[in-house]
């Protein structure tokens, strides 16, 4: 769980989706697309943080969950069976850089807002800082991040997570896998198509 100030600020290399937009799903695919390397040997990680104590803090998990039964490319850490949180965070990106070299890795969590921003996930550029929004310091995660605001900040973060509405988490949780899953197929039909691109060029450069 992170905290969004200043909600939102004008960004080129940002969007921001509304949960009940009738395209949300494709706009997340869309900008996900938009922000992953064109370098198609780079392994694609997401980080998936949150528990399922929480109602509000379990985006991350559910998100994880579904991408870990679809995803065949995409490598994922962070489920409802294994959640990623606050104490294994740190010991989670170790093994990550272990596991995969030079990974592009994106992070997904729930964060608090304003009350305007509430129902709105957001797909930037950069790391984000989970912990932020109940006071806890962790470190900096991902290349890029999708956050989810499920609740206003401001006053009683741990209540207010606690008294998050299931629908609202449950809903955009939904979208943004189906938008990841969607994604993931038109990467690897482009990784795909380049790699015999390159091996037509290969064989002519022989020939």
């Amino acid at each position: 769980m992170n905290l969004k100030s200043g909600l939102f600020h004008s960004d080129k290399n940002q969007e921001r989706i509304h949960y009940e937009d009738q395209d949300a799903t494709q706009l997340v695919s869309t900008t996900l697309l938009d922000h992953l390397p064109k370098l198609y040997f780079k392994p694609i990680v997401f980080v998936c943080i949150g528990t399922d104590r929480s109602t509000g803090d379990s985006l991350g998990p559910l998100i994880g969950t579904s991408l870990n039964k679809e995803l065949s490319h995409f490598h994922v850490y962070g489920t409802l069976k294994d959640p990623v949180h606050a104490v294994n965070l740190k010991e989670t990106l170790e093994t990550i850089n272990e596991k995969h070299r030079n990974p592009f890795i994106i992070a997904i969590d729930a964060c608090l807002g304003r009350m305007k921003s509430v129902g709105f996930m957001e797909i930037a550029k950069g790391s984000i800082k989970p912990g932020a929004g109940v006071n806890k310091e962790l470190p900096a995660v991902g290349d890029m991040h999708i956050t989810g605001i499920v609740n206003i900040s401001g006053y009683m973060e741990f209540l207010v997570l606690q008294n998050t509405r299931l629908h609202l988490v449950m809903s955009m949780a939904d979208i943004i896998s189906n938008g990841i899953i969607e994604a993931e197929k038109i990467y690897l039909e482009k990784k795909i198509s380049v790699r015999r691109k390159w091996l037509a060029s290969e064989d002519s450069a022989i020939n």
